[in-house]
């Protein structure tokens, strides 16, 4: 099993109240980091990519990447 690399952003400085990812080939792992132990998420970095994409847009009318849904429509 691989051991994952664990990082968080640096805009969370000392705090332990964020989320933290390990990134590898296959999958995107996101964790809080208040339970270290407990449960993950793993999201395909395509998934992660067009997530990203959808929770930091502002407000305006975007379109995704070519050959990526249209969420929320």
């Amino acid at each position: 099993m691989q051991t994952l690399q664990w990082q968080k952003s640096t805009y969370s400085g000392d705090s332990s109240n964020c989320l933290e990812i390990a990134a590898t080939p296959a999958f995107i792992h996101i964790r809080d980091s208040k339970s270290a132990e407990g449960p993950q998420l793993a999201f395909q970095p395509s998934a992660w990519s067009l997530f990203i994409f959808h929770a930091t847009a502002d407000g305006r009318p975007h379109r995704p990447p070519a050959g990526q849904p249209i969420l929320g429509v």
